[in-house]
């Protein structure tokens, strides 16, 4: 009787992950659910800081919009007169567009390998929270002589704890691929000055089973194929260590680029 009630809570909870909305870069699904530290550096709070000195800002990858709807509160009164931001999974263009439309900002439908849709020279401050991959080459092609590009990266071996909890012992150039050393030097092969450059490694909790679907779901790239149906026996036996030993935890890699384009 007991085991039964275990298996429809198991059934409840990841019905309940599996039936959130994915759209965005909103994690307040996850209050009481599961929790992540943050970095000291305050991406957003710094990025607003920087807004409110720049003449045109783009933000790479902008998810929802909610990160550079945030950052733009913190630069009010001032504003960029010319704001734009690229976006390349249609729900969140939309979504995006909607919330960034009333501050000015330009949302832009653009896949995330192919070239800014910019001219050269456009920008003197590029922004980017969590780029599924940093393109130098295009930074530094949009931003104007002097222009900063101010991003924060996920990491090598970011909540790989859960990856490979689900994936197995994942190869060497898998664990550092995204190490913030190697793209600094393609920042410097780029042509780009690499001014300031810092790394965390940050304690991450899921409390339970719906959190971990919910997380899988969003962010495709940790298990690639996600799905409830296909992993539901480790799904199972994660849900019943949770429930015996609590949170599961993982720890996420985040590094914070301050780069420039030289001056001429």
């Amino acid at each position: 009787m007991a085991r039964m009630a275990v298996d429809r809570s198991f059934e409840d909870l990841v019905a309940e992950g599996a039936a959130a909305p994915t759209e965005g870069w909103d994690f307040s699904w996850f209050e009481g659910r599961a929790s992540e530290e943050r970095p000291s550096w305050g991406y957003a709070v710094s990025a607003g800081e920087r807004l409110a000195h720049a003449r045109a800002a783009l933000d790479i990858q902008t998810g929802g919009g909610e990160v550079l709807d945030f950052a733009l509160s913190r630069a009010e009164p001032a504003r960029p007169p010319l704001a734009a931001a690229t976006e390349g999974w249609p729900p969140n263009v939309a979504k995006a567009t909607a919330l960034l439309r009333p501050r000015g900002v330009v949302v832009v439908a653009a896949p995330d390998d192919a070239p800014l849709p910019f001219a050269d020279e456009t920008f003197d401050l590029v922004l980017s929270r969590h780029p599924v991959r940093p393109f130098w080459d295009e930074i530094a092609r949009v931003l104007r002589p002097g222009g900063t590009y101010f991003a924060q990266h996920v990491g090598p071996a970011s909540v790989f704890e859960l990856v490979e909890y689900f994936l197995g012992p994942q190869p060497e150039q898998v664990r550092t691929a995204r190490d913030p050393e190697h793209e600094r030097a393609d920042a410097e092969a780029a042509g780009l000055q690499v001014a300031g450059l810092r790394a965390q490694r940050l304690r991450m909790e899921f409390h339970d089973i719906a959190a971990v679907v919910h997380f899988l779901r969003k962010v495709v790239w940790m298990v690639p194929g996600f799905t409830v149906e296909e992993y539901e026996p480790r799904l199972r036996t994660l849900h019943e260590r949770i429930e015996r030993e609590g949170p599961f935890v993982a720890h996420s890699a985040r590094h914070l680029f301050d780069v420039r384009r030289p001056a001429r």
